[in-house]
């Protein structure tokens, strides 16, 4: 059944509230499954990223971290772009909202092989605070974009809805990035 579908059953026309509420609740499922999941993983410090592995593929993981976090600021320009909250950009060509959704698919498909390696590797950890927040922060990034995905296929919301989830997605990026690709570029010591 398409996610439109879905929301409509679970939330007929005119229920903003609850359709907010389904969308938080979905992006609290995900992040516990997930937290959870890797909580019971047990690590396997020799899992392979792309035929990587150890001290190389932590060196790949900050490379391919460092282009999801590009991905996610030229997600950002998109977006302001096509809400007209680009300074000086005037009207967005129609081809920015395909562009748009395009670079959200590529960004959600380079996170994934990160994450798999993540999962395997170390499951979810909380040992310092570093990797307590690494951790919570990758679990919460895939619940909100499930939450994104279902708001941004539901009509009548608020005007604020979508800047607000785009815009916690970009930040949950930033923050992933901070703790674990400028970690490791800073000779694994956050700045």
């Amino acid at each position: 059944m398409p996610i439109r579908e879905l929301a409509a059953r679970w939330a007929p026309p005119g229920t903003t509230a609850l359709r907010l509420t389904l969308a938080a609740a979905l992006a609290a499922a995900v992040t516990v499954a997930l937290f959870v999941t890797g909580r019971h993983q047990s690590p396997d410090y020799t899992a392979q990223l792309f035929g990587q592995s150890g001290a190389a593929a932590l060196r790949l993981k900050a490379r391919l971290a460092t282009a999801v976090l590009a991905l996610a600021l030229v997600q950002l320009v998109l977006a302001l772009w096509m809400y007209g909250r680009l300074p000086g950009a005037g009207q967005p060509p129609r081809g920015v909202p395909m562009a748009h959704r395009i670079g959200g698919i590529v960004l959600f498909a380079v996170t994934i092989p990160i994450a798999v390696q993540c999962m395997c590797a170390y499951g979810a950890q909380t040992a310092t605070t570093r990797i307590a927040v690494h951790s919570l922060a990758g679990c919460f990034f895939y619940g909100m974009f499930a939450a994104k995905v279902l708001l941004v296929r539901t009509r009548r919301l608020p005007g604020w809805v979508l800047p607000l989830a785009g815009g916690t997605l970009i930040t949950v990026v930033a923050v992933l990035w901070y703790v674990s690709a400028l970690w490791y570029f800073n000779g694994n010591a956050l700045p």
